[in-house]
This record gives C-alpha cells, structure tokens and sequence, in this order.
C-alpha cells in the first residue's frame, strides 16, 4: 500500500512540474527532486530515469548529494518570491499582505544560505 502511495505521489509531483515548466511562479525542479524521492521508496526504474534526465538530473543529484541549489535557481527562486511579495503589498489589506511577504523572507532566507552547486 505504501509503494503504491509513493508511485501515485511521484506521478503527481511530475505533472505538478510538467505545469510549472510553462507557469513562471510554479517551482519545476523542486517538483522533480520530490518525484524522486517518491519513486525512490517505490519504482528504482523510474527514480533513474529522472537521475539520468539530461536537464533535471544534476539538479536532482546536487540536491541528494550536497543539498546544492544552482545560482540560477536561486535568483529566480528569489524573483519569484519579490514578485509575488510586491504583489500581495499591492492586491492585499492590512494585515493580510504580511503572511505572504513573511513566507517569502523566511523561504527567500533559506533559499539564500543553501550552497551553491
């Protein structure tokens, strides 16, 4: 029952990627390093078809291996979470756009001090 779980959750994660390669504020690779991580406790043929996917692989095994986001995915990681802060400031009322600008100083803050592959 638990490595079907797993197997449905990893499908999921790659669809929720697959959508965000075409939505700028949804995350593709975090998706992928989730799939993974899923199909790593439930299909071993499919967690290395994503370790040797030519584009997310080496995201995916810098992750495993040092817990390294690229610089690239750090600044777009950080622009999504400004614009998304500078959004909520302008579209939400007091006290309600602070959640979201704190989500993104707290997310943006340990995005900044992962290391750098």
């Amino acid at each position: 029952m638990r490595r079907h779980f797993y197997l449905i959750a990893g499908f999921l994660s790659i669809g929720l990627g697959a959508i965000g390669a075409f939505l700028p504020l949804l995350p593709t690779v975090p998706f992928m390093i989730l799939a993974a991580f899923c199909f790593a406790r439930s299909s071993p043929r499919l967690e290395a078809r994503l370790l040797d996917h030519p584009h997310f692989g080496p995201h995916i095994r810098r992750w495993r291996e040092r817990g390294a986001i690229s610089r690239r995915g750090k600044q777009a990681a950080l622009c999504a979470f400004a614009f998304s802060a500078l959004l909520a400031l302008t579209l939400s009322p007091w006290p309600w756009f602070l959640i979201p600008v704190a989500a993104a100083v707290i997310g943006g803050s340990w995005i900044w001090t992962r290391p750098e592959a």
